[in-house]
């Protein structure tokens, strides 16, 4: 009888490096949302992706931020830095480039005992793939990673390789989550998230990050979710900005987010959002909380 493997691989790197989308294609649907903008993960989410005798459990973690040190991003910064504890392996995402200070010093937090693999993304936009042989060779001289993965994540061949590659390292026990979980998360976390990607992706460099999605009340009968929300904004200023005109803008957002919701949940979705200011959220202990962050 084969032995099942099961454990945890926590997903770091600078923002933007792919962490989520990564997620999202092993998983085979969008759990983590994405964005071209910074800080769009805040919050550790567990994508659970089961085969035969192998669990992998990937902790999606925000990315590690040097700008804009507020309390959100503190907190941030901590949620990345705490999970190097509780893995089995970390994957150590990076662009085809020479690795900053900043990366440097994000592995050099990780404990000696525990493996990294360096998955250097986006290598299909390196047209002189020499250079990816020198990268390889430079990342093997720091001496902190266990493989090092040159890869194009949205190839399927490269997913399966990066599966094998980490589950050499998982530990052999029985499987933590039931076969057919992809996450630890609620539907009132889902939900929010996928509101707030479509902010991101439909106000493009319009709004900061500032802007925050709660869920005030999730409803569930007869095969129907109603779902009210409200997205937070940090001045007077942002607000048109979210709703457009005549409301154009913030019509949309509920109607894309409502179909992504009817995709994810497979059900029908009544959806109402509002638009509210709260100066400062980001900076409020309290406000965090509540938000879960």
């Amino acid at each position: 009888m084969t032995k099942k493997k099961c454990g945890k691989i926590a997903i770091i790197g600078q923002p933007n490096v792919g962490k989520s989308t990564l997620l999202n294609f092993i998983l085979g649907q969008k759990l983590s949302i994405t964005s071209r903008k910074a800080q769009t993960t805040r919050n550790q989410i567990l994508g659970i992706h089961s085969e035969q005798d192998i669990q992998f459990i990937f902790v999606d973690t925000p990315g590690y931020q040097q700008k804009f040190l507020n309390q959100m991003n503190k907190r941030m910064n901590k949620s990345v830095t705490s999970v190097f504890h509780d893995v089995d392996v970390v994957i150590f995402m990076s662009e085809p480039k020479a690795l900053n200070e900043i990366e440097i010093e994000l592995v050099k937090m990780i404990p000696n005992d525990t493996p990294v693999i360096n998955l250097i993304n986006k290598i299909d936009r390196v047209k002189n793939k020499n250079k990816i042989l020198e990268l390889i060779d430079i990342n093997s001289e720091l001496q902190i990673f266990k493989k090092i993965i040159p890869a194009s994540i949205k190839l399927k061949d490269n997913q399966k390789i990066i599966l094998q590659e980490i589950s050499e390292f998982l530990p052999e026990q029985d499987f933590i989550f039931d076969v057919d979980d992809i996450t630890d998360k609620n539907e009132r976390f889902l939900a929010a998230e996928i509101i707030r990607e479509k902010i991101f992706r439909l106000t493009g460099d319009e709004l900061p990050y500032s802007i925050a999605v709660e869920i005030e009340n999730f409803e569930y009968k007869d095969n129907l979710r109603r779902i009210f929300a409200t997205i937070l904004v940090d001045k007077d200023s942002q607000k048109p900005v979210v709703i457009g005109k005549d409301g154009e803008k913030l019509k949309r957002i509920s109607s894309e987010s409502r179909r992504d919701m009817e995709k994810l949940f497979q059900s029908k979705i009544w959806l109402e959002i509002w638009v509210k200011v709260q100066k400062n959220w980001f900076d409020d202990a309290r406000a965090l909380k509540s938000l879960g962050i």
